[in-house]
């Protein structure tokens, strides 16, 4: 990549679900680019080992634990990064869940509003928080992680394909309305991705099973891209990153 495409030196980047996949991958990434990185997940165990990795790298990140279900945990999260660097430039909305296949018939209503409230409802109430700031300096870059699933319906996953549905359309919502404030908005719609959670609602081995998967970190590029100058001409836009599971190669 040219400079301007790699470098995010002076920017602070918060990142959601930064603990595994794409998340820490993204995380890991901004930190080598010399962001100021601030990765959530929900144990300390797992925010430490993304920490002390871009630290070894020479990048600066904070870890901050965070439950996005609970409104007042994303709360804490937004005070944080505030606290901590005065304002977030980068905004990632990576936090998921995905679920194994389950028919409508059988799909718990706990569960239903799990999956909404972490992948749908956390992106809008950590944008909604940071939003006012991006605004008042005229900069911002949020990026929502959707999914090859929130593009087209599909038998199993209603939940989770609802909410990557769901991201697409804040994304086009929002950018439209913040454009004019400097503020890009975009999203990345991956396809199948060697992470623990993939691996686990597909009951797949990853990669050594299907070489088809693409690795977190090339899901990473795209969202080094987004979060560059380079993509400054681009907003309301979400970018199929499916690989070789794009769906014309079938």
């Amino acid at each position: 990549m040219i400079p301007y495409m790699t470098s995010l030196h002076g920017k602070t980047a918060l990142i959601t679900g930064a603990s595994k996949g794409i998340g820490k991958a993204v995380a890991i990434a901004y930190g080598a680019a010399g962001a100021n990185v601030i990765a959530t997940a929900r144990t300390q165990v797992e925010i430490d080992d993304v920490v002390s990795t871009i630290s070894a790298n020479g990048g600066t990140a904070l870890g901050v634990i965070a439950d996005l279900e609970i409104e007042s945990e994303i709360s804490k999260l937004a005070d944080a990064a505030v606290k901590n660097f005065g304002a977030v430039d980068i905004l990632v909305n990576n936090a998921a869940i995905i679920h194994p296949r389950i028919p409508v018939t059988k799909l718990d209503i706990e569960l239903w509003r799990r999956v909404l409230n972490v992948n749908l409802t956390s992106a809008f109430l950590i944008t909604q928080k940071l939003l006012p700031r991006m605004i008042e300096r005229k900069y911002g870059k949020i990026i929502n992680i959707s999914s090859i699933g929130g593009r087209k319906g599909g038998a199993g996953r209603s939940a989770y394909r609802v909410t990557k549905s769901g991201l697409i359309s804040f994304t086009e919502s929002l950018a439209a309305e913040v454009y004019e404030s400097g503020i890009n908005v975009n999203a990345i719609c991956p396809g199948g991705t060697d992470t623990e959670g993939y691996r686990s609602a597909f009951n797949t081995k990853g990669k050594s099973e299907n070489p088809k998967l693409m690795a977190p970190s090339e899901i990473a590029d795209v969202a080094m891209f987004l979060a560059s100058d380079a993509s400054s001409s681009i907003t309301g836009t979400a970018i199929d990153s499916f690989g070789g599971s794009n769906p014309l190669f079938s």
